[in-house]
């Protein structure tokens, strides 16, 4: 009796001793909105959700076997003779980048094993933020109010693509210098800056004695902590805006549907981390990839013999590959079109059109409001061709930066192959446009005969006549929903003749708008609905903001 009063005393002075420190630290602190507003905040319970979280726990493999990776590496391409336990290579004059990450390879214990996980982790946090930014992009979950954020996760993805070169460079090996050599040739094509911006990365004529030594503090401090703190604004502007999430009973533009942060989605997220550190430490553990010591050191005299770069750089080496050799000599300056055009404008006109794309996106569309409800691909068929048309161009480029493997396996004349990758490049994102877009309507016409006529059964019914006919279920009010629950709008009005003192640039544009609108718009297949389902349709979409009148209203 008495340890049982004993206990409920110190049991007391510990609730009221937290409760103090609660409060002392609420007030300097906003805790109690952090605990209200955070820790119960509700999140979707979606596959496609996790995309990011693996991109972010991808991202913590990298700073942790990064940390671990910093301890042994030398950032210096200052020559010394290796003396390791690497046969082949033992006698070389080597640089002291090339010779430390052998170091870390052969002779740091667990070094090889920590190099390929964060080989592996970059390769997954790249291919994470692609995927995720597809899954926003073909959902809708781009638009107002969530342009920001797609600006933020953007910028992310164009860091990492920056981070990822830069350690793919920094072991100053064989295979990382002919990237390097291709990286400095882009920078030569750029008119009249291009030799300045070459001698302030190599630190003088190529290869220089510096690039290594400034490309270290850029991988390890600069882009990292850019990139930490995008991510801390990406979460901070998810709990602010609240999450997306898929139509389903229940489910408005008003409230979100799912589990709370603490305790039940804070333990499927730790689950999802350790998942995902176990995977690449397997991986790594099985699978080589990036054998330094197999390609040797760097030497400008030599280039690796089918040399290809991580996937992510892929793209750019096709376009290299592809591109016509041309020069125009103007002013007493060579422009050298290969370089030029697929090093800087072709990115530098991809990454414009994805910065621009939402506020393109709202400028032709008649919808101003805000949208929390995902769009089902199917329902967008403009936006979903742009996408897929982007996607089989990038495979094109992708395939072409190879296309010295392939002739050889595969026994191909390769300036055969190369007419064909560029014909290919030309014809296959239209062909794939149009395709992608006839498939999103036959999924419309899909979804409106099962509201119409319900989903097939097993079960056929034999006529009087003697024939069979399918027998068909009504679809549960589950299965209706998301096939109801769609904005569709209409495309925006056309300009009305043009007013006295009106300026031809401005009806230009405004007509522009109209031809774009319809453009985008027009494939758009209403179901025809009852009166009922209208009403709760509409009170179910219903949200802050307004909608200019279409055609239809």
């Amino acid at each position: 009796m008495l340890l049982a009063k004993r206990r409920a005393r110190i049991a007391l002075r510990a609730r009221r001793s937290a409760g103090r420190s609660f409060s002392a630290l609420d007030a300097r602190l906003p805790l109690a909105d952090l605990v209200k507003g955070g820790l119960r905040k509700a999140f979707p319970d979606h596959w496609s959700f996790l995309l990011g979280e693996i991109a972010l726990y991808g991202f913590v493999v990298l700073l942790l076997t990064g940390t671990y990776l910093a301890l042994f590496f030398q950032p210096s391409m200052g020559d010394v003779t290796y003396a390791g336990p690497y046969g082949p290579l033992r006698g070389l004059r080597v640089s002291e980048a090339y010779a430390s990450t052998l170091r870390i390879s052969f002779e740091v214990r667990g070094g090889l094993l920590i190099r390929q996980m964060h080989h592996w982790a970059a390769l997954v946090f790249v291919a994470a933020i692609g995927v995720h930014l597809l899954r926003v992009f073909l959902t809708g979950a781009f638009r107002r109010p969530r342009e920001l954020n797609w600006v933020v996760g953007l910028t992310m993805f164009l860091l990492a693509l920056v981070e990822g070169f830069a350690g793919y460079s920094l072991p100053d090996d064989l295979l990382s210098g002919t990237g390097l050599r291709t990286a400095q040739g882009i920078m030569l094509s750029v008119p009249v800056i291009g030799t300045y911006l070459s001698f302030f990365a190599f630190g003088g004529e190529y290869p220089g004695e510096d690039i290594v030594s400034r490309l270290y503090p850029v991988h390890i401090l600069l882009v990292p902590g850019l990139l930490l703190a995008l991510v801390t604004l990406h979460l901070l502007l998810i709990v602010h805006l609240k999450h997306t999430q898929w139509g389903g009973p229940g489910r408005t533009g008003r409230n979100v549907v799912g589990k709370p942060f603490f305790a039940h989605y804070m333990a499927k997220s730790a689950g999802l981390f350790f998942m995902v550190a176990g995977v690449l430490g397997v991986v790594s553990a099985v699978a080589q990839i990036n054998p330094v010591w197999a390609y040797g050191p760097y030497r400008t005299d030599i280039v690796s013999t089918g040399s290809q770069p991580d996937w992510y750089v892929g793209f750019l080496e096709g376009a290299l590959r592809l591109m016509p050799g041309a020069e125009t000599r103007l002013w007493g300056h060579t422009l050298s079109w290969n370089p030029f055009v697929a090093g800087v404008l072709l990115p530098g006109a991809l990454f414009t059109g994805l910065y621009a794309y939402p506020f393109v996106e709202r400028w032709i569309s008649p919808d101003k409001g805000e949208h929390h409800l995902c769009d089902r691909p199917r329902h967008r068929p403009a936006r979903t061709a742009l996408c897929a048309s982007v996607l089989s161009a990038y495979t094109v480029l992708l395939l072409a930066g190879a296309q010295d493997l392939f002739a050889f396996i595969f026994d191909l004349p390769l300036p055969g192959l190369t007419w064909a990758l560029r014909v290919a490049l030309l014809v296959l994102p239209v062909g794939t446009f149009w395709l992608t877009r006839r498939i999103c309507l036959a999924l419309q016409r899909r979804d409106i005969g099962l509201l119409r006529r319900g989903a097939q059964t097993d079960q056929v019914h034999q006529t009087v006549e003697g024939g069979y006919r399918p027998v068909h279920r009504a679809l549960s009010a589950e299965e209706r929903y998301p096939l109801l629950v769609l904005r569709l709008p209409g495309p925006v009005r056309p300009p009305p003749a043009p007013t006295t003192g009106e300026r031809r640039p401005r009806r230009v544009v405004r007509r522009l708008r109209t031809a774009l609108s319809h453009w985008y718009h027009e494939d758009g297949l209403r179901p025809s609905l009852s009166e009922e389902d209208r009403r709760t349709v509409d009170a179910i979409l219903a949200g802050p903001g307004d909608r200019e009148p279409g055609p239809g209203d």
